[in-house]
């Protein structure tokens, strides 16, 4: 089963300095009908003016994945951790007992574009922890790179679950074939560009839901930048 939302369907939100889009509930919109996805509980494509961020506040009970996609964020918490994450890194925080956190544009005069992705642990009360690694373009370009897994393995970061997450650039013409382990989940985000996607057609800002799907093809018809969530 392939259900596809479409990046117009999604809540939004304009703070004047935020323009925040929420594939599934989140703050002040909520659909009932999109509330989770297997593990998967928040996905949000954030625009953030320059200087202008989250001041400190608090995260429990998750597995935060940040991945910006044009510009730099700028990260501070409670756990010492203070570090600016840039376009091609991606970032994991693990919540666990709680953490207290900000998060500012660090540019003065550059947008900030990024995605915020929520993930349920297998269990409450971790340690809280952090993580952050850089992947290229060549790392990404014309397949699909672990960005983080259960094991950390192959480079990736640890996610205190059982998802893997992947990332991929594809040229115009190229096609990638992802086989699905039976029950497992799939969610595919489209960054940007166009491709088909199991045959259907999406764009920039779609999600995709599978589910009873044996692989998981993308055939990119401009040049597509997508994250993939298999989640057991």
């Amino acid at each position: 089963m392939i259900q596809i939302i479409p990046a117009a369907s999604r809540g939004s939100a304009d703070h004047g300095w935020l323009q925040a889009k929420h594939t599934f509930s989140f703050a002040d919109y909520h659909n009932p009908e999109r509330v989770r996805f297997g593990p998967l509980r928040v996905l949000n494509e954030d625009r953030i003016g320059p200087g202008q961020g989250f001041g400190l506040h608090p995260h429990r009970d998750m597995e935060i994945l940040t991945y910006p996609i044009a510009g730099s964020i700028e990260h501070t918490d409670d756990m010492g951790n203070s570090a600016v994450i840039k376009a091609g890194e991606v970032q994991r925080m693990t919540a666990g007992r709680g953490v207290q956190h900000s998060e500012y544009n660090a540019s003065k005069t550059d947008e900030l574009h990024l995605l915020q992705i929520w993930i349920f642990p297998e269990q409450k009360n971790l340690d809280p922890g952090y993580e952050q690694t850089a992947f290229s373009r060549d790392d990404k370009l014309n397949r699909l790179r672990l960005l983080a897994s259960r094991d950390g393995r192959d480079g990736s970061l640890t996610v205190h679950q059982h998802s893997d997450v992947y990332a991929g650039i594809l040229e115009p013409g190229t096609e990638l074939r992802h086989a699905v382990e039976p029950s497992h989940k799939v969610f595919v985000q489209l960054v940007r560009g166009e491709a088909l996607l199991n045959g259907q057609a999406v764009a920039a800002g779609d999600g995709v839901q599978l589910q009873d799907e044996q692989v998981v093809s993308i055939a990119a018809e401009t040049e597509a930048e997508l994250l993939l969530f298999d989640m057991g």
